[in-house]
């Protein structure tokens, strides 16, 4: 009975290659563990940069009570306390505002300029001097349209209160040249149009010599204004 003979070994058998190295997720996550840190760091970097820009808001943004306008008040009126209103503006000392802690000692003065609702008041738009100097008179006209000019008057306009012909005449009554009376006026306070008679009354301040003559004028209508350029009187 014959036997298969087993082969005999050619040599050792060669070891199996290692399989490749996974790398350690270890590593990794020791080195994600130290960014925490890092993010924590950052974060109170820009928490404190914020409370810098906070606090430089702060004294940047700072408010300050001062004095409003909340009535129209025309040059030379007397500045009552209902006229006046607080306010709460970012201090700007070049305007120089008017605090409003000084609110009884602007009450009972007078507007030097014409007051805008809603303006802050200004130390310059006040003032204790009348507009109407000594010398002078105060007389106010009632003029219609065709009686001024259509550019806007302002206190301080420096005019010339004309006499005009009354109807069915060709010149001022009392005067037998051509050449009409004529009286040099400073604009002191330009009133509203009223809405009955398209009527604006416009207060002028005149020589006193010559206020009663141009009240008398004035209450017949036959006035009129004209404006001077400027340089004239």
């Amino acid at each position: 009975m014959s036997k298969t003979a087993v082969p005999a070994s050619a040599g050792p058998v060669p070891a199996q290659a290692a399989p490749p190295q996974i790398p350690s997720a270890t590593a990794g996550f020791r080195a994600r563990r130290r960014r925490p840190g890092m993010y924590a760091l950052a974060v109170a970097l820009i928490a404190a940069g914020g409370s810098g820009g906070f606090l430089a808001f702060q004294a940047t943004g700072e408010r300050t009570p001062v004095l409003a306008v909340a009535r129209s008040v025309q040059a030379g009126d007397v500045i009552k306390d209902a006229d006046l209103i607080e306010a709460q503006v970012q201090l700007d000392p070049a305007l120089k505002p008017v605090p409003a802690a000084d609110r009884d000692k602007i009450v009972g003065k007078r507007a030097a300029v014409a007051l805008t609702p809603g303006s802050m008041l200004t130390q310059g738009q006040v003032t204790t001097r009348t507009l109407v100097k000594p010398g002078e008179r105060l007389v106010g006209i009632g003029l219609k349209a065709a009686q001024m000019p259509a550019t806007r008057l302002s206190p301080g306009d420096k005019v010339l209160v004309v006499a005009t012909p009354a109807d069915g005449q060709t010149t001022p009554a009392g005067k037998d040249d051509a050449e009409p009376r004529q009286i040099a006026a400073r604009i002191v306070r330009v009133g509203e149009k009223q809405a009955s008679t398209g009527d604006t009354v416009v207060d002028v301040a005149v020589p006193s010599q010559f206020g009663p003559a141009l009240a008398a004028q004035a209450a017949t209508g036959n006035v009129a204004l004209v404006v001077d350029a400027p340089g004239e009187s």
